[in-house]
């Protein structure tokens, strides 16, 4: 059963790589089969990367749902002020007198004891909230934002509700109102257009009372209109990814999946994220915030598949991160394990996602996804089990369990496991992974590494032997230069050095298969990790130097590799010198070649290139990045960018590549 589970799963991924399929013209010979599935992204919710920044939703804590397990200080009220206290007064109430959802259980209750001015000196009255987002609500002057809010009339007649967004100040100034009749004494969902009369960059929402009495809210929501594919998710940063032209995302983590260092409790849970907003449960975040799961999985399938790229869930298999309650520097077993006698119900989660992302309408979970307007199935090719886990006996034999019922019932499934916490030969966790993927068949495996510069430069060992015999494919899941400490910004040798390190992997792209460069995310005012590849604000995106490498070897991807074209032409080698490296990838879909060059030193390099075997248009597209090896793009400086130019290209040519530079030349074929 194994050996049949694993040559159908082999054959699938074969398929998926394009490892056969030449639709638009034939690869000349020499080349090598490699994966068209190389460059992706992975999404973890770090430093605010959801809620604040993929989530187009300006409202913090809408949900009342922060709690003081999240962090220190925290509540359910966190970020909200009460206007005008000596008018009025609120309370949050905590899974009592019907909340909308048992998975929402806290909401507020205001209570307006008189009505008077609030603000004495232009006679607006009113009594109520104040929400200020993340850090001040950045709205645009004609833009329209979707305002909602459930609310609940507590006692007496219907009640006038003001909505307003202000510039905030002593005498705050009006950007867009309007005013809401709250009649119902049940929960009811109540909506507005808000359209800002002018650009504001720390906008205040408020809701405010008109009338004595008593009304309870929750799920208050501000969202533009103008969303990626009107999906809800932030524009600006979506197609930032989608500039990369990445084949596939690995979400929801990382530590985010099995709760990191606090335990199963914390465990993400996929399955309270897909329905409507109001039922999604609220979970504390590893990296010590809250999460709304407003950007759940449905979201993130929704993402995949308005990119055109691949999901690729990942799953806790019934074991917990090793660092639970300080357990990294522990020897024994840090780690929580669900009992054998349990594991069904992970087993379950598993079989039930792959259901709701494959199945019919006429399925149980098939018919969850249908009813959030999602009738198609979203074909769902890979799953993620397990994260960074220590390779432990009690792993070990949890994982099997999952892996075998899970590829039993969906053989089409690829299985995508985890090389353990450090991804480095000696490393017992990462030799234990390997011994267990050989010996389960295991598809693909994934590996991680945060390393200092020097080590990505002399790193070889995508081009050395260790994999050549392996059966597993290999997925570079998270990687990325860490070179002085956690306090700095990407630097362009950085960059440059992770390029290099890429074209070793694109040679030996027919073992390793998918990469994605981690973290993704980090909002410029709340940042867990240093460095990132897309810093952001409420404004804008930042793009940093190592952005602009994935961006080129995500626009240059293919399916064969060529070795021998180019050639450096005082005869240095790069095997032997680390500093420089040389790729030529071919996609035969496009019908274009992509000649890469790195040159890491400060000599200008020679190359010559050799392309008699293709059939090349003259008509070419020159690609350079270069600068100091410590310049960075750090938010509003950036040294570090794209130039391009147009370019003749022939068979044969002589090209100088300037020092500490990355050049690319993309050729019509």
């Amino acid at each position: 059963m194994k050996k049949t589970t694993f040559l159908a799963a082999s054959m699938l991924l074969a398929s998926s790589m394009g490892l056969s399929a030449q639709k638009a013209m034939k690869a000349p010979a020499g080349g090598k089969a490699i994966s068209d599935e190389l460059i992706g992204i992975f999404f973890e919710d770090i430093s605010y990367a959801a809620d604040g920044g993929l989530n187009a939703n300006l409202v913090q804590n809408g949900s009342f749902e922060y709690s003081p397990m999240v962090r220190d200080g925290w509540g359910p009220g966190t970020n909200w002020r009460f206007l005008r206290p000596g008018h009025s007064a609120g309370y949050i109430v905590d899974g009592h007198n019907q909340p909308i959802h048992a998975n929402n259980p806290t909401y507020m209750r205001v209570y307006a004891e008189r009505i008077g001015h609030y603000y004495d000196f232009d006679g607006w009255t009113g009594v109520g909230l104040s929400n200020d987002g993340f850090n001040g609500m950045t709205v645009k002057a004609g833009a329209k934002y979707d305002f909602s809010v459930f609310m609940r009339n507590v006692s007496g007649k219907a009640k006038p509700v003001r909505v307003v967004l202000v510039v905030p100040g002593h005498q705050p100034e009006v950007l867009a109102e309007t005013t809401l009749n709250v009649y119902d004494k049940e929960w009811q969902k109540y909506e507005a257009v808000l359209i800002p009369s002018k650009d504001c960059p720390n906008a205040n929402l408020q809701i405010l009372m008109l009338e004595k009495g008593e009304m309870d809210l929750d799920m208050v929501r501000l969202v533009p209109q103008d969303t990626y594919h009107g999906h809800g998710i932030r524009k600006d940063l979506a197609e930032a990814l989608e500039g990369l032209n990445p084949k596939f995302m690995r979400f929801p983590g990382g530590c985010v999946v099995h709760g990191g260092g606090d335990g199963f409790w914390n465990t993400y849970r996929w399955k309270t994220t897909v329905g409507p907003m109001e039922t999604r449960k609220a979970l504390k975040n590893t990296w010590g915030y809250n999460q709304s799961m407003e950007v759940g999985y449905f979201e993130y399938f929704q993402l995949c598949e308005d990119m055109g790229m691949q999901p690729v869930p990942i799953l806790p298999c019934g074991v917990s991160c090793q660092g639970v309650n300080g357990g990294w520097g522990m020897k024994g077993q840090a780690q929580e394990v669900v009992d054998m006698a349990d594991m069904d119900e992970w087993v379950q989660d598993a079989l039930d996602l792959i259901e709701w992302a494959n199945g019919d309408v006429t399925t149980k979970w098939g018919a969850v996804r249908a009813a959030a307007g999602h009738p198609a199935p979203f074909n769902l090719k890979y799953l993620g089990i397990g994260n960074e886990e220590k390779i432990t006996p009690e792993f070990a034999e949890r994982f099997k369990y999952m892996y075998q019922k899970v590829t039993e019932k969906h053989p089409e499934i690829i299985i995508i496991g985890t090389a353990g916490p450090g991804s480095h030969a000696g490393n017992p966790d990462y030799e234990n992974a390997w011994k267990l993927a050989e010996e389960i068949g295991l598809p693909i495996i994934d590996e991680h590494y945060y390393d200092p510069r020097q080590m990505f430069i002399d790193s070889r060992q995508y081009s050395g032997d260790f994999y050549k015999d392996k059966k597993c494919k290999v997925y570079l899941g998270e990687y990325s230069v860490q070179d002085r400490g956690h306090g700095q910004m990407n630097q362009w040798g950085d960059a440059l050095a992770e390029a290099i390190y890429l074209m070793d992997v694109e040679r030996n792209a027919d073992k390793v298969v998918m990469t994605s460069y981690a973290p993704l995310f980090a909002y410029k005012h709340n940042t867990n990790w240093n460095p990132n590849m897309i810093y952001f604000d409420n404004a804008r995106p930042f793009f940093t130097c190592s952005y602009y490498v994935q961006q080129m070897f995500g626009q240059s991807s293919g399916q064969y590799y060529y070795g021998d074209c180019v050639k450096f032409a005082d005869g240095d080698d790069e095997f032997k010198n680390h500093l420089i490296g040389q790729s030529v990838v071919l996609n035969v879909n496009k019908r274009e070649l992509y000649v890469k060059v790195g040159n890491m030193t400060d000599q200008t390099k020679t190359v010559n290139i050799d392309l008699s075997r293709f059939s090349v248009k003259p008509n070419a597209v020159r690609t350079v990045l270069s600068g100091k090896l410590d310049d960075e793009n750090n938010y509003d400086k950036h040294p570090v960018s794209p130039v391009k130019s147009d370019f003749k290209a022939a068979k044969k040519m002589t090209l100088d590549i300037q020092p500490r530079s990355l050049e690319m030349i993309t050729i019509q074929l």
